[in-house]
C-alpha cells in the first residue's frame, strides 16, 4: 500500500495540472459539490485521518482485490464515501 500512495499522489497531481492547463475552460466540469449537512472539509479530513490511523487504506485495498468479510467491506465503503465527498467538494484544493 505504501508503494501505491506515491503513485496515487502523482496521478492526482497530473489530473489537477491537466485541469489547470485547460485555460479556464470547464470541459464539462460541474464544479465543486456541496457537502452533506453538518459536514465540513475539516470534519471529513479528521475522519479520514482517524480511519487512516486505524488501517482503513489496507482494508480498501483488500476490498478492491476481491471478496472480504462484511466488516472490512463496510470500512472500505465508508472510507471511499468520505474520500469521494472530500474530493468532490474540492477540499484538497
Amino acid at each position: 500500500m505504501k508503494r501505491l500512495l506515491p503513485l496515487a499522489a502523482a496521478l492526482t497531481a497530473t489530473v489537477l495540472l491537466a485541469g489547470c492547463e485547460s485555460g479556464g475552460k470547464s470541459n464539462g466540469d460541474p464544479g465543486a459539490r456541496a457537502l452533506p449537512a453538518g459536514q465540513t472539509c475539516q470534519s471529513l479530513r479528521g475522519e479520514l485521518n482517524k480511519m487512516d490511523s486505524q488501517g482503513a487504506q489496507s482494508k480498501v485495498q483488500r476490498a478492491s482485490q476481491g471478496k472480504v468479510d462484511p466488516a472490512t467491506q463496510a470500512v472500505a465503503d465508508r472510507y471511499n464515501s468520505l474520500l469521494n465527498q472530500y474530493l468532490g467538494a474540492r477540499c484538497h484544493v
